[in-house]
């Protein structure tokens, strides 16, 4: 991932957004240690917003499509109820390990559930239950429009969808490669939907909020 603001501008913002708990560092350690692509980690500054939104829209039920090491999933739970779930998918056991390791050591951890296996065969085999208040969607990039497709109905009217990586590094101005042309499809397909009212945020890769009508 290509920063899109200057590293200065960058280390200013995340002085200025409240630190999260010491298990979060760790867990970045870690990440960073052992996984090939670390920089998939959510930061801080995008866990703790990812955080205030579920706080703002008092969410009881978030939807994760991409778990990695759990770093996202553990700022969105801080925010639940305790009666109050997060089901994240993935397709990395190794890397739902190493979030399970920690989700463990979390008084939060107890409300988020992992579901292993392809995301939209995973959407699909979902059971009925209460609508979700926030689905946050940080998987593989060529797939975003069929993710937002597939998880739009499951979220209730006034919930949140939260695209990641929205810009991409700058690619999205000069799309090239399959990913790059796959985010253009999502914020392209959100943009235009009558269903919601958006806007893209330029969060460290980009993050596109979309509100459902």
């Amino acid at each position: 991932m290509t920063p899109i603001i200057s590293p200065e501008l960058d280390d200013y913002i995340e002085a200025h957004t409240r630190p999260r708990p010491a298990l979060f560092d760790e867990l970045r350690e870690v990440t960073y240690a052992s996984m090939s692509s670390p920089q998939m980690q959510v930061g801080r500054v995008e866990g703790t917003f990812l955080k205030t939104l579920c706080a703002l829209v008092s969410a009881r039920r978030v939807l994760e499509l991409g778990t990695f090491t759990g770093f996202s999933a553990l700022c969105m739970a801080e925010a639940l109820p305790e009666d109050g779930e997060l089901l994240t998918l993935d397709i990395d056991p190794e890397a739902t390990r190493i979030a399970r390791s920690f989700f463990d050591r979390s008084p939060h951890g107890k409300k988020i559930r992992i579901l292993l296996g392809n995301a939209l065969d995973s959407l699909r085999s979902l059971p009925a239950g209460p609508p979700f208040d926030l689905v946050f969607i940080d998987a593989d990039k060529e797939r975003y429009a069929d993710y937002y497709e597939a998880v739009l109905p499951l979220v209730r009217k006034g919930g949140l969808i939260v695209g990641d990586n929205t810009l991409w590094s700058g690619n999205v101005l000069a799309p090239q490669h399959p990913s790059d042309h796959g985010i253009c499809r999502f914020n392209d397909r959100v943009n235009a939907d009558p269903r919601v009212e958006n806007v893209l945020l330029s969060i460290r890769d980009g993050m596109m909020l979309a509100r459902k009508l």
